[in-house]
């Protein structure tokens, strides 16, 4: 059995629907809610019910468990985001829970620029929660990604809102030309998979990403042409600009961009191209070629099929 803690997220959905299809048995970890929980559809999947500070919900999901893919993270509350108690010690619990019960390894999600020294927080906490992972006791193998696109991600969705609400232009953090790697959500759930039944990749900390650089600038117009949005592209102080979303997100509810997101945009966020083709036998596809979901006709063909 493999337990998928963040399963309700946009990678979280794709992973599980990933992981049924190839035939393994999945349970999901979703947090007690009124809401209804936004599970993937048409897929067979157990469900544990627990919060990450529930000791004994945790050993409860645990039971008959030896793979733990563990996703879950607080980055995406924005300003509510408590990432001391979600990513860090809520890590601490998924470990001790699944050592206790006795799981056998465990796949972590991290972030390129993951460093428990960088001045980032959403970078510093995801190093600090690495290294829970590699004392554990447990098997491991933690992915460090680049920033993850595909239908319902908060990157390029996100990207296309704030288009859609500027007045004419686009607020540019910085200069626009720090450098991405842009990997599609389908090709990182395929190499999680893959990669429970590859030895090489266990005890390794392992960085992917897209088949290209790009910069922030290039991205941003290629989504324009896509969508057919044009805006003006205007280049403000990072400084500025994260001092601007603080205020935003103190007043407007579901805000595309949070603090957290800035952070994965203030410095280069790039590894060597040919990792996924090396390590996985893969090559992952290109940016331009997986934007169909921010395009209205096909967002709406979707939504009629899934009606």
């Amino acid at each position: 059995m493999i337990l998928v803690t963040g399963g309700t997220g946009f990678i979280g959905k794709a992973l599980i629907r990933n992981l049924v299809e190839s035939g393994y048995e999945v349970r999901t970890l979703i947090r007690p809610s009124a809401k209804s929980p936004g599970l993937p559809r048409g897929v067979a999947v157990d469900v544990a019910v627990s919060s990450l500070n529930d000791s004994r919900g945790l050993r409860a999901a645990m039971v008959g468990v030896d793979t733990v893919f563990h996703l879950a993270s607080g980055e995406f509350f924005g300003p509510r985001a408590n990432l001391m108690q979600i990513d860090i010690l809520g890590t601490r619990a998924v470990v001790d829970a699944a050592r206790d019960a006795g799981a056998k390894r465990i796949f972590y999600l991290s972030h390129l620029g993951a460093d428990r020294a960088s001045a980032y927080r959403a970078l510093k906490t995801k190093g600090i929660t690495e290294e829970f992972i590699r004392r554990s006791g447990l098997e491991y193998t933690i992915i460090r990604s680049a920033i993850v696109y595909g239908e319902g991600d908060h990157f390029t969705t996100g990207l296309l809102r704030i288009l859609k609400l500027s007045p004419g232009l686009f607020l540019m953090p910085g200069d626009g030309r720090m450098q991405l790697q842009p990997l599609w959500v389908e090709d990182l759930v395929t190499c999680l998979t893959w990669s429970i039944e590859d030895p090489e990749t266990n005890q390794r900390t392992i960085e992917i990403g897209g088949p290209e650089y790009l910069s922030l600038n290039q991205i941003v117009e290629i989504i324009m042409q896509k969508t057919g949005i044009t805006r003006w592209i205007t280049p403000i102080p990072a400084v500025y600009l994260r001092g601007l979303t603080i205020l935003l997100e103190s007043i407007i509810p579901n805000l595309p961009v949070s603090i957290y997101w800035l952070d994965y945009l203030a410095v280069n966020r790039t590894t060597a191209l040919d990792t996924m083709p090396r390590v996985f036998n893969l090559m992952p596809g290109r940016f331009s070629h997986h934007l169909d979901h921010l395009q209205p006709a096909v967002r709406q063909r979707r939504l009629q099929q899934s009606a």
